[in-house]
């Protein structure tokens, strides 16, 4: 299933939300300008777990922890994987920030990224592969979706063995499809070069905090439920 498109029109012009799809797109295409000192930058720039834990374990500084955490939620390892991400971040963020505020959706976003690292990095503590993208932050941004509308209507692309179709389907089912095919998958994260751990540990952090940074009112459905 390949979503493309929801029923829910943004009431606030997104304006963290399209921000974060230009800094994307502006670190990545600076990516593409470094040649063969891509490698390099990405591993100085990219989430390392073993690199992370070797610097808790030595008590170094928090920011030299912390930095990898920001900043490989902003690097993308090719055009499918930015265009993939920024997609996503696309037709989910904007009514995410919509019911948090435009403030508190990027503390929410930022918050979902390193709770996704961190979550990749207990679980990878020897891996010396860089992780990057902000794939861990949109699955945030997923799980707060759901949480928020899980009735909206999603137009998805379904493919049925050489055809496709345009059906439209509740949140729920497109995205709960989606975080049960990340935990079947999980175990084979490292094979695949995936880190899939990080996009559950993500999706669950987008729940939790949206539930302390939202408050108890929910903002009413502006679309007829299924």
């Amino acid at each position: 299933m390949f979503p493309f498109r929801d029923n829910i029109p943004s009431r606030t012009f997104p304006f963290v939300t399209i921000a974060l799809i230009l800094i994307n797109t502006g670190v990545f295409l600076y990516e593409l300008s470094l040649g063969s000192g891509l490698g390099e930058f990405l591993r100085r720039f990219g989430l390392v777990p073993e690199h992370a834990a070797q610097l808790v374990s030595a008590r170094t500084g928090l920011s030299s922890v912390a930095i990898p955490y920001l900043t490989s939620m902003f690097l993308h390892g090719g055009w499918f994987h930015l265009i993939g991400n920024m997609w996503y971040l696309w037709i989910f963020g904007d009514n995410v920030e919509d019911r948090l505020g435009h403030f508190k959706f990027i503390v929410f976003y930022l918050l979902c990224g390193l709770a996704a690292g961190a979550t990749h990095t207990v679980l990878n503590l020897h891996s010396s592969i860089p992780s990057v993208g902000a794939s861990g932050a949109i699955a945030g941004v997923l799980g707060a979706y759901v949480v928020s509308y899980p009735f909206a209507r999603v137009s998805t692309f379904v493919v049925i063995i050489i055809f496709f179709q345009v059906v439209e389907i509740p949140a729920i089912i497109v995205l709960g499809f989606w975080f049960v095919m990340q935990f079947l998958q999980a175990n084979g994260g490292a094979a695949s070069g995936v880190a899939w751990w990080a996009h559950i540990g993500g999706f669950i952090a987008g729940i939790a905090l949206l539930f302390l940074m939202a408050g108890r009112k929910r903002q009413p459905y502006g679309y007829a439920r299924f």
